[in-house]
């Protein structure tokens, strides 16, 4: 198995978590981590480091439309820095205000239905 990234959409009740293919191209949907503390949050991804044999771990950042830094990012931006003390390999933060319709896009570009874009973008 090749090495893979792995991308949380952290929230304060569960975090999201995708990961790339084979060739880091695209992610898929692996589920959500219920949130049950920092240390079980980090042990349960560590986990998920190892299965997926991961070399960078990418946060969502959730910013406000005018790029300013809300409660949601603060959030966030903690927890990547948890788990840049925990997890020795690289951790990156994205901008993920635009990307659901940079998703739109691209499935409309693939002429996916409506109901077909809805079920693969949530």
């Amino acid at each position: 198995m090749r090495s893979r990234i792995l991308a949380f959409d952290f929230g304060e009740k569960r975090i999201g978590v995708a990961v790339s293919d084979a060739l880091n191209i695209t992610a898929q949907s692996v589920g959500t981590i219920e949130r049950k503390g920092i240390k079980n949050d980090i042990k349960k991804i560590q986990g998920l480091v190892r299965e997926y044999k991961a070399v960078k771990l990418i946060v969502g950042l959730p910013l406000n439309m005018n790029g300013t830094e809300g409660k949601s990012a603060n959030l966030a931006i903690d927890f990547a820095d948890e788990l840049k003390k925990e997890i020795d390999i690289n951790v990156e933060m994205i901008d993920e205000r635009l990307t659901t319709a940079q998703g739109e896009r691209m499935f409309l570009e693939a002429d996916l239905s409506r109901k077909k874009r809805k079920k693969n973008i949530n």
